[in-house]
């Protein structure tokens, strides 16, 4: 028989907060230090690229091609079939790293070297992965650090098809932070 287990036992795990007696808050992003160079995230959960993520999409940034967005012209491609929008696959993969890389961000700094290697399909299943690349203390805002990291998205099937790197500025520990002030 396992005894049970009180509020004060242990400390819980990353990712969430104690803020009373049996009571906890989910947490988003780190601060800069605890991003350090070499860390290796996977970010999870995956998602599946949906037909109306596609059309979605592509109607809101106005890619109408219909390489995208029509099944008659995607049957006389090389694919046989539409492709998902790079659009798509930048704004999922990019979304599914946030949480943890960026999620305290008081700024995104930038996007550099973005590349499709493979094509993406409805149906697809699409994890992440960043490896946090470098990082140092801003030098016009104290409190901030600049953080950079490379990000792979991935098929189900491990074939990559979208790499990225991008630069952001975090909270440091004692910097300004609006999670703090918002209750996170």
């Amino acid at each position: 028989m396992t005894e049970a287990r009180t509020d004060d036992d242990e400390p819980w795990p990353l990712g969430y907060r104690r803020i009373g007696p049996h009571r906890y808050r989910e947490t988003v992003g780190f601060c800069y230090e605890e991003l350090v160079v070499g860390t290796v995230i996977e970010h999870r959960p995956g998602r599946t690229v949906t037909e109306m993520d596609n059309v979605l999409m592509s109607m809101l940034s106005m890619n109408d091609s219909p390489l995208h967005i029509d099944a008659a012209y995607g049957e006389h491609t090389r694919w046989g079939r539409p492709l998902v929008s790079s659009l798509v696959t930048l704004s999922i993969v990019g979304g599914m790293t946030a949480r943890s890389t960026s999620g305290r961000a008081v700024a995104n700094l930038g996007w550099d070297h973005i590349r499709l290697p493979h094509p993406v399909f409805v149906g697809d299943t699409l994890y992440a992965e960043s490896e946090i690349t470098a990082k140092r203390l801003s030098t016009s805002r104290p409190g901030v650090g600049i953080v950079s990291c490379r990000t792979e998205g991935r098929k189900s099937t491990g074939e990559i098809v979208l790499t990225f790197e991008r630069t952001f500025m975090v909270p440091t520990a004692r910097g300004e932070d609006a999670h703090g002030a918002a209750g996170y």
